[in-house]
């Protein structure tokens, strides 16, 4: 499995809230990173993995391991539900629900944490169009988009965010 598109991320969903259902949970998830780029904002057309953080059940090792089923069944890699996004979170906003099936309900943080995520992280070209995708999402001036993705950032990046949401915002918007 080289990538998966938005109709697999969907049908992998579907059939991990299926199997929660069948063990007598529910599984809340917070969507992060590519998928939700692919499935929110339909950035691209396909993501390595699905980043997520686990919120239900308490206990995340039921959710690796019923996702490992579901790896086992669609031939994919063991990790396609990956939890370790979390190191890259400074608190958890909340943002809507995006995606709900029985027995799982995903949501996706505010638009300025997912922001501040892409630009903390500026490692590619991927990252500069997904961040250049979510500043479409927001409204305001230059300062208050800085001053609503400034407490997401990841810590000892601040710099290289500033540097690059100004780059971001010059492309977009000029030097306004």
């Amino acid at each position: 499995m080289a990538t998966i598109n938005r109709k697999e991320i969907v049908q992998a969903l579907e059939r991990l809230g299926q199997l929660a259902r069948e063990r007598g949970i529910t599984i809340d998830l917070v969507l992060v990173g590519g998928a939700l780029m692919v499935l929110v904002y339909e950035a691209r057309e396909s993501t390595r993995d699905v980043d997520a953080i686990i919120l239900e059940p308490p206990q995340a090792e039921m959710v690796r391991e019923l996702a490992r089923v579901v790896s086992a069944e669609r031939g994919w890699m063991d990790e396609w539900l990956n939890d370790g996004a979390k190191g890259y979170l400074v608190g958890l906003s909340s943002g809507p629900v995006v995606f709900s099936a029985p027995g799982i309900q995903v949501r996706r943080p505010a638009t300025a944490q997912l922001l501040a995520m892409k630009l903390s992280a500026w490692r590619d070209d991927i990252d500069i169009a997904d961040a250049r995708r979510l500043l479409q999402e927001m409204s305001g001036s230059r300062e208050d988009i800085w001053h609503a993705v400034e407490p997401y950032l990841v810590p000892g990046d601040e710099l290289k965010a500033q540097y690059a949401f100004a780059d971001l915002w010059e492309t977009h918007n000029g030097d306004n």
